[in-house]
């Protein structure tokens, strides 16, 4: 009865993750144009679900980290009823937040809900381990990701146009070309935009390509297959990172062992995605800023290259933060960040930890009285 009841809310738990993490990688690929929302979902399926299979050798100490060993007394962290809470408070977390679009981290949950659990079992809670372990990384990642964007894109975009690839703007009404226009700026083309929606009785749609050749290949092509590359890594990354935290909880069901509990986590965090992704996929991919394909993998690159990273030093960083990090860079370089929602979202980040403390404490009683 004890192996079940973990190994159902853990499951429950790596559904949730899946349904509110799993577009995140590819979300640029959708809001840029470059691929539709099946084949998006595909390709961040398969690869999430390789970084889960590859963490069971790269990502041990994250295994370590989330089993709340050295935050709540090794007594605690190794029952049952505790594992299982912390499992359904975090799920519960994610699953309110993908209802109703809000991409959070999952991460932040399961702080939250080990803290909340271990607080309602009336354990010490070592602050300095809260600290330096787990909040210093949540914190400084994000940030690292808006800085490094703004740095990074301008510096991008100024060799792209070294090189001679142009970005060219097309404006679309009911299947028809109305305008076409090289060497616009994002801000520019959608004032543009703006322009011929006013004058237009008919929807007018915007679609950007990159004009020129690179190395003998058209620039446009390139720059695609390299978007795809990126947002591969990082699903990848994203895989690396939350299975190993997620599959800490079924350390309590030894049987399955390591391999065993992180490609079963990895499963059930893909099914997640496959079912119930939609409504973040369009929260990320289309209303915190509008992008073109080298916006896109810009942060998808700077993305990856952080999470990974983290995954292998065992930080606890979050995918949803680093991604939005990136994504706010974009918009404030681009001046079209859509703060009202980037504010809705920052607003999400802040109530997820306390939420998923009192909703681990909750589940703690829960779980304690089956």
């Amino acid at each position: 009865m004890a192996i079940l009841i973990i190994l159902i809310t853990t499951l429950c738990l790596a559904y949730a993750n899946g349904a509110n993490d799993n577009f995140k990688g590819v979300a640029t690929l959708f809001g840029s144009g470059v691929t539709n929302y099946r084949r998006a979902l595909g390709w961040a399926t398969v690869t999430t679900f390789l970084g889960s299979l590859t963490a069971v050798f790269l990502a041990e100490t994250l295994i370590e980290s989330f089993s709340g060993k050295g935050l709540v007394s090794v007594e605690l962290a190794s029952t049952v009823e505790y594992g299982a809470a912390v499992a359904l408070g975090a799920g519960l977390t994610v699953l309110v937040a993908t209802v109703i679009g809000m991409p959070i981290s999952t991460t932040h949950s399961l702080v939250g809900a080990l803290v909340g659990a271990g607080w309602m079992a009336d354990s010490a809670i070592q602050l300095e381990k809260l600290g330096s372990g787990f909040f210093l990384p949540l914190l400084v990642s994000p940030v690292m990701a808006f800085g490094f964007a703004l740095v990074l894109y301008p510096l991008l975009s100024k060799a792209r146009r070294m090189m001679g690839v142009k970005s060219e703007f097309t404006f679309m009404a009911e299947g028809e070309l109305l305008l076409s226009q090289n060497g616009l700026s994002m801000s520019d083309a959608l004032k543009r935009l703006a322009e011929l929606k006013t004058d237009s009785k008919d929807e007018v749609n915007l679609q950007c390509r990159y004009v020129g050749d690179v190395i003998g290949m058209e620039g446009g092509k390139l720059l695609n297959r390299l978007h795809f590359l990126s947002a591969g890594m990082v699903s990848f990354a994203r895989g690396l990172n939350d299975t190993p935290k997620i599959a800490a909880l079924l350390m309590l069901a030894p049987a399955l062992g390591k391999f065993g509990s992180t490609a079963l986590v990895g499963v059930a965090i893909g099914i997640g995605g496959l079912v119930s992704a939609r409504r973040v996929a369009e929260t990320m991919a289309q209303k915190i800023t509008p992008m073109n394909h080298g916006q896109g993998f810009t942060a998808n690159f700077l993305t990856s290259l952080i999470v990974i990273g983290a995954s292998r030093l065992g930080l606890p960083v979050s995918t949803t933060h680093v991604s939005c990090g990136s994504l706010f860079g974009i918009g404030t370089v681009t001046g079209q960040g859509r703060w009202a929602v980037i504010g809705r979202i920052l607003a999400a980040w802040v109530t997820t930890l306390p939420l998923g403390a009192v909703l681990g404490a909750i589940s703690y009683t829960i779980t304690k009285s089956i």
